[in-house]
């Protein structure tokens, strides 16, 4: 069990994950500025391959890039239409250098493309990217073990995702919070939730959203996540599953704490509830349409 879902303590690996933040800041940087928006930003988020996290297919001046960040053997890997390939290695390397490394592959292959070096949804420390030399820590057996979680949950999370019939988004890592999520919609519009564009692009419309976050300076801790916005009366204090699952004040949302979960005798199982019994309350308590809320509901063995 230990090894099909590892130990992903946040204190044993705090540097890495923020210098790993700010290196996929800067491959999502450049996946936004190839792509056209869609509805509440789904075009930044990045996806689950079976070695990282890697770009869609984006396009500039009549050829096709994608990016990808392999967590098994530790590349940045840039490939183009005409079968031109770029890999640097993944290595102890500060921001700012890793910044410089990924702009000069990309003018080296002819993708010539401007981004804002501005961190976005950090929590600490937000030196503008092309000149953060602070982070500079990569550990490959930790970020190895942090690609095996996300592999695992993304998996439940695309069985939960399937079992939907109405407005939903992909399971997709989201590199401005960090963390992997999928979302469903009731097809209502949601009251202005204020902040930045970002939040006024999320949150337009009614949504229930869940996803795995391996902890920041908020929570200390890798955990599954779920919320609910506009958050209906009651929400907070609804009862959902597993009995280890819990509300977040800060966050306003319910947490299911990783370290629980991978513990059981079926974490898949575990997250599947949580992810059900909190949108259950949320939708129930929202009156989302009965219809639109129909669930499939498909068979799903142990993550191994």
């Amino acid at each position: 069990m230990a090894t099909s879902w590892p130990p992903l303590p946040l204190d044993d690996w705090r540097a890495t994950r923020e210098t790993l933040h700010r290196y996929t800041q800067i491959i999502g940087k450049v996946q936004l500025a190839l792509t056209p928006v869609v509805c509440h930003f789904w075009n930044v988020a990045l996806h689950l391959t079976a070695r990282g996290l890697m770009t869609p297919a984006l396009r500039h001046d009549g050829r096709t890039l994608d990016i990808e960040l392999d967590f098994l053997d530790h590349q940045l890997r840039f490939r183009t239409s005409d079968g031109r390939r770029l890999d640097r290695a993944l290595r102890p390397l500060a921001v700012a250098d890793f910044y410089r490394e990924t702009m000069a592959a990309l003018d080296e292959l002819g993708i010539h493309v401007t981004i804002d070096d501005r961190p976005v949804e950090l929590r600490s420390e937000r030196i503008p990217l092309s000149r953060d030399r602070v982070h500079d820590a990569y550990d490959r057996e930790a970020t190895g073990r942090f690609f095996h979680v996300l592999s695992n949950a993304g998996q439940a999370l695309e069985v939960f995702r399937s079992r939907f019939l109405g407005k939903s988004s992909e399971v997709g890592f989201y590199w401005g919070t960090f963390d992997l999520a999928v979302s469903r919609y009731s097809g209502r519009r949601a009251p202005d939730p204020g902040g930045g564009s970002i939040e006024r692009e999320a949150f337009s419309h009614e949504v229930s959203e869940v996803g795995f976050w391996p902890g920041d300076v908020v929570f200390a801790e890798p955990a599954f996540y779920a919320l609910h916005y506009p958050a209906p009366d009651g929400y907070a204090m609804a009862t959902v599953r597993p009995p280890s699952a819990r509300w977040f004040e800060p966050s306003h949302c319910f947490v299911l704490p990783y370290e629980t979960c991978r513990r059981d005798a079926d974490p898949a199982a575990q997250i599947l509830d949580f992810c059900q019994s909190t949108y259950e309350a949320g939708a129930s308590l929202a009156g989302w349409d009965q219809e639109q809320r129909h669930d499939r509901t498909p068979r799903i063995s142990s993550v191994r």
